[in-house]
């Protein structure tokens, strides 16, 4: 059986498909005519594996109460293995329907109401929200730029917020989501130490782990045997293999302790098993998906390129933020001197595009936005031809 899905080249209409990227425009004050290039899923078909998977499981035609053995857990052990040189015990494992509900279960188990809870601004915006809706209070150890623009951890201010306000939990972004900072060995090392010295729970978001263009990705809990005992590592198939639909994460935590207070959260919710289908569709990636997912990394990295290339010749004004992973760009537009309410209307009204403000990101966003590149060549060239267009005729971009 051969990939079929390689050509990242066709537009596939995902129009009337329940799709929240292009069937929600009206619901959240959009245009309807505008292009979506914001939320952080993919233009492309999955790999055919994933699909004939579930077609298979489609035509079993029952849908019960579903767990997974040994195989899932095998496949993704050798992903993790092949891919990030790191070995997991089954024991650790804990399966939740994202990422984003394993950040809310630690909060929930390792902080009271009240407490603050540490992350890097600018910053994944449902890190905040889940701080913010139970209770606690968002501490920002806000990501500086240097001379060459490249964002880099403030680490005095970081011990420092830990201290000052008994920060019990940190929220870890790595590879960085939207700066697309791929964190070194020795930055990653300053901030565990820290953070072990001062007993900080870490919770390290790595679900953009398998989009690196510069430098390597290192699983934080694998850098010291110590980051171990301390450390809660969220991973998940979505980004890599675009079915974030389907909700399924896998979260490792060596800790059996911190692990148990995990569950009993989860427990609480009313929360168990994942739907078959997404179990079904994470197996068939990690064994299946190797060829597909190359492709889909040259191609984003190309597109990445072409972007660099584009913004630096036609958008004078704008600056693109140096990738290192993800295929999300951080694009700066402070430049242009523009309020936040002219750049929305330059940006949604004007060129008719539908990108993430860089101010829900945090105030360190302000004046930024966020555009997803994971889609075919031409659709990025529309995106960013409209754009020039729209800046040249404001007066405020020239060739």
């Amino acid at each position: 059986m051969a990939e079929k899905n390689l050509d990242f080249d066709v537009a596939v209409d995902r129009k009337n498909t329940y799709s929240l990227k292009y069937d929600f425009a009206k619901e959240r004050n959009m245009p309807e005519e505008v292009l979506p290039l914001w939320v952080a899923d993919m233009d492309f078909k999955v790999s055919s594996y994933i699909q004939e998977a579930l077609q298979k499981q489609v035509e079993h035609g029952i849908f019960g109460y579903s767990e997974v053995k040994e195989d899932y857990f095998i496949a993704l052990k050798q992903w993790l293995k092949i891919h990030h040189d790191w070995e997991v015990e089954d024991e650790w494992l804990v399966k939740t329907p994202g990422v984003v509900f394993a950040l809310a279960m630690a909060v929930k188990a390792f902080t009271r109401e009240g407490d603050g809870v540490l992350l890097q601004q600018p910053v994944y915006y449902p890190f905040s929200e889940v701080i913010v809706d139970n209770g606690r209070k968002v501490i920002s150890n806000t990501l500086i730029q240097d001379k060459a623009g490249k964002y880099i951890i403030d680490f005095e201010d970081f011990e420092h917020k830990i201290i000052k306000e008994h920060i019990k939990l940190f929220f870890l972004c790595n590879p960085h989501n939207p700066v697309g900072r791929v964190w070194s060995r020795e930055e990653l090392e300053h901030l565990g130490d820290i953070c072990y010295k001062h007993h900080v729970i870490v919770v390290s978001d790595e679900i953009h782990a398998d989009f690196v263009f510069r430098g390597k990705h290192q699983v934080f809990a694998n850098l010291k045997e110590e980051y171990k005992e301390i450390t809660i590592t969220a991973t998940s198939p979505s980004k890599t293999f675009n079915i974030a639909g389907l909700q399924v994460s896998n979260i490792f935590i060596p800790n059996a302790g911190l692990r148990s207070k995990i569950k009993k959260q989860i427990e609480a919710a009313g929360y168990s098993q994942l739907n078959v289908l997404g179990l079904v569709a994470t197996q068939a990636a990690y064994e299946h998906g190797e060829e597909w997912y190359k492709e889909m990394h040259r191609y984003v990295k190309e597109n990445i390129a072409y972007t660099k290339q584009f913004v630096e010749e036609n958008l004078s004004g704008v600056t693109l933020v140096e990738n290192e992973g993800t295929y999300l760009l951080w694009l700066d537009f402070r430049e242009l001197n523009l309020s936040e309410r002219k750049l929305e209307d330059l940006i949604v009204k004007q060129a008719k595009l539908w990108l993430d403000s860089g101010r829900i990101f945090g105030t360190a966003g302000k004046g930024f936005q966020r555009i997803n590149v994971a889609c075919p060549r031409e659709t990025l060239k529309e995106a960013l031809i409209s754009l020039e267009a729209v800046l040249k005729k404001a007066g405020t971009c020239y060739r």
